[in-house]
């Protein structure tokens, strides 16, 4: 981890217990950075914080002042934040079950959501149980309990149901038509790489590590090379190979390939 991002998330912590105080009963650093696949200037920073109780609404809007870019300045695309009372974090619900939510940085729209009811269908749903099943093995203690502890993942049906249905949002999402490369068909492919390793080894990696591995093992290794070798500079694949490769783990995902 370089100092700009230690000194960041050093900070964030610092101001988020000035709010919560010893209601905060710990923070985690999740996504690239808990799976050790930051890449400065293309990663995000996620961080879910947890918490002993509700937080009223007044604290709720402070923490979103404290932390946004604006105040507290992102190294990196931006911040994804989640805070979650400690009781869900442990539960293993499929349901969002967040307190706040907050995404804010120099290349991201600012968006502060303080109710799960309020957060769009488009926008998924399923993000929020599956970042916890990712915390429970991949995240990193910045403060409290290891998050082993904290976290807990859905049931197996929930878990690979969820697994589909963000599957089947990737799909949805546009991508350059046509034969040249389509930027973003990287991640959408080892998004899909994610998930597959996950449900047929039992083991959370990073969206390069579960490229890595599948390909290491030969399947469709020349997509899966050049998908890692997009996220450093190099062209991403197609729009129509991302979405072959997508449907298939879908598939199998679904168990009908």
């Amino acid at each position: 981890m370089d100092s700009d991002l230690r000194h960041y998330l050093a900070e964030l912590v610092d101001r988020a217990r000035a709010v919560l105080g010893a209601d905060l009963v710990g923070a985690y650093a999740a996504g690239s950075v808990g799976l050790g696949a930051y890449q400065p200037g293309r990663s995000d920073v996620d961080v879910a914080l947890v918490v002993a109780h509700p937080v009223a609404g007044a604290a709720k809007r402070t923490l979103v002042a404290r932390l946004r870019h604006e105040a507290l300045p992102c190294p990196a695309r931006g911040l994804e934040l989640v805070v979650y009372r400690r009781d869900v974090a442990r539960s293993g619900s499929p349901e969002p079950g967040f307190e706040v939510e907050l995404n804010s940085g120099p290349a991201m729209p600012f968006r502060a959501t303080y109710d799960p009811a309020d957060r769009p269908a488009a926008d998924g749903r399923f993000w929020y149980a599956l970042d916890r099943a990712i915390l429970r093995s991949g995240g990193l203690r910045l403060l409290g309990p290891p998050a082993a502890d904290v976290f807990a993942e859905p049931a197996p049906a929930d878990l690979r149901r969820l697994l589909s249905t963000a599957l089947r949002w990737w799909l949805a999402l546009p991508l350059p038509e046509g034969d040249g490369p389509a930027p973003g068909a990287e991640d959408a492919v080892l998004g899909a790489c994610r998930a597959l390793v996950r449900v047929r080894d039992g083991v959370w990696l990073s969206k390069p590590d579960a490229g890595r591995r599948l390909a290491d093992r030969g399947e469709d290794a020349d997509l899966l090379g050049r998908c890692v070798a997009a996220r450093h500079g190099g062209p991403p694949p197609t729009a129509d190979e991302a979405r072959a490769f997508q449907r298939r783990v879908l598939a199998e995902l679904d168990g009908t390939h």
